[in-house]
């Protein structure tokens, strides 16, 4: 294997409780984490005391993060933007804080039946305001394709981070959210963001319901692409999302589990 492949999670997920979702990230050797929320809350939400006590919980047992799953740029595009641009700022600080260069973001929910294009301008002058904010900042801010935003199919998302033409402004590449958008996730996506891949998200999805399912039993092409970024020496995180349904026996640990050895499995097979 040519790629340096790091491990990471979504641990709110598995649990609401910080220490249970060390518990199950130790049994499968992973050591770092996506944070999004922690206990009832997004991490951005907490006060500074908060965080540093989030630290220092990780610290005592070995954990970083690998991001902030930060919300920022999940609002609609007609939402006012101003306090959206303070919460940014306020990411940017925890990130600092939680010791991690690598934001996740989104480009702005558009109006339902509206033409994206309509929207193109607005929502450059707003990731050109995240920008400047981050400018000199140490931060990579990564977009992720997700469903219904500006950026949800690949042509969309290279247009952002083209336009941006920034070298702290990159791709989360998530699988499964393109196939949510009946975008054909390999070859097609992939070649059109290949360059601008700087995180992945593990997850998989099928075309006839959208179901999401572990990474190698959907339409996503998972397979295929972690070659690829193996053969070009991809060095980086792979971060465990596995939204399954976790009111299934065994909740979030097991459902946990089930995309790990998943994920193993591809991996193992390269």
């Amino acid at each position: 294997m040519k790629a340096k492949f790091i491990l990471s999670a979504f641990a709110d997920e598995i649990s609401l409780d910080l220490q249970e979702e060390m518990d199950v990230l130790e049994q499968c050797d992973i050591h770092y984490i996506e944070m999004r929320n922690v206990g009832d809350r997004c991490i951005i939400d907490y006060q500074d005391n908060d965080i540093s006590d989030i630290k220092k919980q990780l610290d005592q047992r070995g954990f970083r993060l690998s991001a902030i799953g930060s919300p920022i740029g999940k609002i609609s595009i007609e939402d006012d933007f101003k306090p959206h641009l303070d919460r940014f700022k306020r990411t940017m600080e925890v990130a600092h804080m939680l010791d991690t260069p690598y934001i996740r973001m989104f480009s702005f929910f558009i109006p339902k039946g509206s033409d994206p294009y309509d929207y193109r301008e607005e929502v450059m002058e707003r990731w050109a305001a995240f920008v400047t904010a981050a400018q000199d900042q140490g931060l990579i801010l990564l977009h992720e394709n997700e469903k219904e935003i500006y950026g949800d199919i690949p042509e969309r998302c290279a247009d952002i981070i083209q336009t941006m033409n920034v070298p702290f402004v990159k791709a989360t590449f998530d699988p499964a959210n393109f196939v949510q958008c009946d975008v054909e996730t390999y070859p097609h996506a992939f070649n059109l963001l290949k360059d601008h891949i700087a995180y992945m998200h593990i997850k998989d999805a099928l075309y006839k319901d959208h179901s999401v399912v572990p990474a190698g039993q959907g339409d996503g092409r998972v397979r295929d692409v972690l070659r690829e970024l193996d053969q070009a020496g991809y060095e980086g995180f792979l971060s465990i999302e596995p939204h399954l349904n976790n009111s299934l026996p065994g909740g979030g640990p097991e459902n946990f589990k089930r995309a790990y050895r998943a994920l193993m499995d591809i991996l193992n097979s390269l």
